[in-house]
């Protein structure tokens, strides 16, 4: 945990910035997975985290804008928990750790929702995004659960983006461990990787180092021989020779900030020479992102500068063909590029992704709906403090290259026939994790994750 007055200053500023109401924050509960005693790993909402740093389940908050009363709800263990979980804190020597001075039982937080709604009170809420929770506002304020999202509150989403957007230094130092971790967990991959292990074998590995540092892992992990795959969580391939290896894994930190790599290795000791060209036009266009990297600057001038520089490398070996900005314009980049550049990141490794991403990444204006475009998370002007991924990468989708062929599509652009030719080779991408500083841009993390084709190599396994 921060300070008690880290947390109590956040809150002070989130009275300030919602101006009057009822502020409700839920914690989340143990989710089971197949019966009521058998749990994932407990993970406590981001939002609740941001302002109360209670890292417990069963916990529920209010916060009075008006009068400025903050109370945090939950119920005492008994001895029956105390005996299989051990001993634990109370509710309000928990709540004292944050400077929250009232506490409740959980009964009561329904008996004073009631009440303030009956005093025609706002009730401020956030987009739910677990199913227990759904049921819990349902109950309380009497939304039926079809409306929970669109009835959430657009004033709090605002103000709550607002304040995590703009990561702190104690923030930053613990994305730094995260990220650093991330980068250990990659370059273990690159050592091992071989042919004959499965991709479970590596994808273990990676995760063994994210635990030993008494970490986990920020998102399931991404390890596999089908790069094409953008998030493949299949595990049960056999590694091959004459193939690449990619792996998209990163650490959270034991307060829960996240790291989020990508790394892409040869099998063999070395790349192939069509591997590395294709390899090189990738870095080039995580490069050509980066330099995009200042305040002020839209990031989706970075993505675009990725696709230019994809584009331009496909154009050079005979891939694409005619005026390039205008196959940019049309989407036909799309062909190989068919991700967004970046995204967010802090608590979440798609960082405040439930409050919206049009709210969180495009300051409410619309999204584009193209394809490859509109899977761009973040396009909005960058400010100092906020943390964001760079991953541009090159893929080759049979399925896409069949489509598109068949329909003829951008035919002006696009030459299918040298296209097929490398329908088999998989797909490629490196990612690294920045914070935008005052004067452009800082590499989190305190150890540099091997990326150019030399630095991944030397890490090959004897």
């Amino acid at each position: 945990m921060f300070s008690a007055k880290t947390y109590q200053e956040r809150r002070r500023k989130l009275k300030e910035q919602v101006g009057s109401g009822v502020i409700l924050l839920l914690g989340n509960d143990l989710s089971p997975m197949n019966y009521a005693d058998n749990t994932y790993d407990f993970r406590q909402d981001s939002s609740f985290l941001y302002f109360f740093g209670l890292d417990f389940e069963g916990l529920n908050a209010i916060i009075d804008a008006d009068s400025g009363a903050e109370i945090i709800f939950g119920d005492e263990l008994t001895i029956d928990h105390i005996v299989w979980m051990g001993t634990q804190p109370t509710i309000a020597e928990k709540a004292q750790k944050v400077a929250v001075d009232t506490t409740a039982s959980t009964s009561k937080l329904a008996e004073v929702l009631r009440d303030e709604k009956t005093k025609g009170r706002r009730i401020h809420f956030l987009p739910p995004y677990r199913p227990a929770n759904m049921i819990k506002l349902h109950q309380w304020l009497d939304i039926p659960i079809s409306q929970l999202s669109s009835q959430a509150s657009l004033e709090l989403v605002k103000a709550v983006i607002a304040q995590r957007e703009i990561k702190s230094e104690e923030e930053l130092a613990q994305i730094d461990i995260a990220c650093t971790i991330s980068t250990e967990m990659h370059i273990a991959a690159m050592k091992t990787v071989k042919a004959g292990l499965t991709e479970a074998q590596i994808a273990a590995n990676a995760r063994a180092v994210a635990l030993s540092h008494n970490s986990d892992v920020a998102f399931p992990v991404i390890a596999t021989i089908n790069g094409q795959t953008l998030h493949n969580h299949y595990h049960g391939n056999i590694i091959k020779s004459g193939k690449m290896f990619l792996l998209d894994t990163g650490a959270e930190s034991p307060m829960h900030y996240a790291g989020d790599l990508s790394s892409t290795m040869p099998v063999d000791k070395k790349f192939s020479e069509r591997q590395k060209e294709i390899y090189n036009i990738s870095l080039a266009a995580h490069e050509a992102a980066i330099a995009e990297l200042r305040p002020g600057n839209e990031f989706r001038n970075a993505h675009l500068a990725a696709a230019r520089t994809i584009a331009n490398g496909m154009k050079e070996l005979g891939m694409m063909k005619g005026d390039i900005n205008e196959a940019i314009t049309a989407g036909a980049h799309a062909m190989f590029f068919q991700c967004g550049t970046g995204h967010m990141m802090g608590l979440d490794v798609h960082d405040m992704e439930d409050l919206g991403e049009v709210w969180v990444g495009y300051d409410g204006e619309p999204k584009s709906t193209q394809f490859g475009l509109k899977s761009l998370r973040l396009a909005k002007k960058l400010q100092p403090g906020y943390v964001l991924t760079v991953e541009p990468g090159i893929y080759f989708i049979p399925e896409l290259i069949d489509m598109w062929n068949a329909e003829n599509k951008f035919s002006e652009f696009l030459n299918y026939d040298k296209i097929n030719e490398y329908r088999d080779f998989g797909g490629i991408r490196n990612e690294e994790d920045f914070v935008i500083t005052e004067d452009g841009f800082r590499l989190l993390g305190n150890k540099k994750k091997p990326k150019t084709v030399e630095e991944v190599e030397e890490l090959s396994i004897d």
